[in-house]
């Protein structure tokens, strides 16, 4: 031994001032405060496919768990579902994706999540599987009704429905669409709804029937049916809401320049005036966009300072509006600090593109660290 100390022994979960927090507090009281929205009876799918659209899904379901603040959950893929219920989540959970190579069926039976169908030719697939375990397994039809992503077309849809009725080896427990235009369009989700309502006429009673997102749940009372699907709004990317996530790091170098300095690759940047740069550990590896240098924002001291360069690792902004900064000073990328506030829905605006695509970015070099 030298006498330098274990990583154990050092008690830190990382070492890199860059981490990502999480209010599970919030979290709870954007559940609470959208399933007060819907009538009673309808219950609530909490939307955790992608790591929880980076919020982190463990963390997220299981808070959601102990709360009783949800009734299922819906992940993409057979792998979201087997992370959560490794980790103990029992509630049921959906799998949204279209299950292939078809043999993934029989992953999904084994850790009880109920899988999608989307084709007759999946649905005998899940059949086989149902055999060969020799029990009964339970599924969710998905209809296609304008998405143009996976599901039956609602002619199609009869034939699937034929043969669910023909054996009793599937249980159809659920028939769901997605609507497309939930925030833009309320003609086309009418449209949608309609061809959905015209399956759902011959789908078997007692079959939980969905199709509403956090959008259309909020702003289409028609579109709720038995059960509603909500993410955006309860991870607060969505008005009304309190987002729960910020994502933070610190100063690690500070410097003085002249007229004139190159920032960054290409020496794209050149400073307009004597300026003082500061280097923050956190680049596009970690889900900072390119796009956002000359157009984005960090905040410091309590003040909104550009973002003039960003590159794999590491971020330089121009700090002059924080004079009093120091190396060590906290920096933030998304959240508030003082009375200045930088959302994900703001930096989806300068890239134009949405909300989702920010937080998911956040990647997983970057620790997470959860309050209640």
């Amino acid at each position: 031994m030298n006498g330098k100390p274990t990583l154990p022994a050092l008690g830190r979960r990382f070492f890199r001032p860059t981490w990502a927090e999480v209010d599970l507090s919030l979290l709870r009281a954007n559940l609470r405060r959208f399933k007060a929205r819907l009538p009673a009876g309808v219950r609530l799918m909490f939307v955790v496919k992608g790591d929880a659209y980076g919020h982190g899904a463990v963390a997220c379901a299981a808070a959601a768990q102990r709360a009783r603040a949800a009734d299922w959950f819906g992940v993409s893929s057979v792998e979201e579902g087997v992370v959560l219920r490794e980790a103990g989540v029992r509630l049921p959970i959906l799998i949204l994706g279209s299950l292939y190579p078809f043999e993934s069926f029989l992953a999904a039976a084994e850790y009880k999540l109920t899988p999608t169908v989307a084709s007759l030719e999946s649905a005998k697939r899940l059949a086989e599987v149902s055999r060969r375990l020799g029990r009964e397994v339970a599924c969710h039809l998905k209809i296609e009704t304008g998405m143009g992503r996976i599901g039956v077309s609602p002619a199609a849809a009869v034939e699937v429905l034929d043969f669910f009725s023909r054996q009793r080896i599937v249980e159809l427990s659920g028939v769901y669409t997605h609507l497309s235009c939930a925030e833009t369009s309320r003609v086309f989700t009418r449209n949608q709804l309609i061809r959905f309502k015209r399956v759902l006429r011959r789908c078997p009673r007692g079959v939980i029937r969905h199709a509403a997102n956090s959008g259309a749940a909020l702003r289409t009372p028609v579109s709720r049916f038995d059960m509603v699907r909500p993410g955006l709004a309860i991870y607060g990317l969505y008005p009304g809401f309190d987002p729960i996530l910020s994502l933070k790091t610190k100063v690690i170098f500070l410097k003085n320049v002249p007229l004139g300095t190159s920032i960054g690759y290409g020496a794209r940047y050149r400073t307009r005036r004597p300026s003082r740069i500061a280097t923050l550990p956190i680049g596009y590896a970690d889900g900072i966009f390119r796009g956002l240098s000359g157009k984005g924002w960090a905040l410091l001291g309590g003040r909104k300072c550009p973002i003039v360069a960003v590159t794999m690792d590491m971020i330089m902004i121009d700090a002059g509006c924080a004079p009093e900064a120091r190396v060590g000073d906290h920096a933030v990328l998304i959240g508030s600090q003082g009375k200045e506030r930088i959302s994900a829905s703001d930096i989806a605006k300068i890239l134009h593109t949405i909300p989702y695509e920010i937080t998911t970015a956040i990647s997983s070099r970057v620790p997470r660290v959860y309050r209640s």
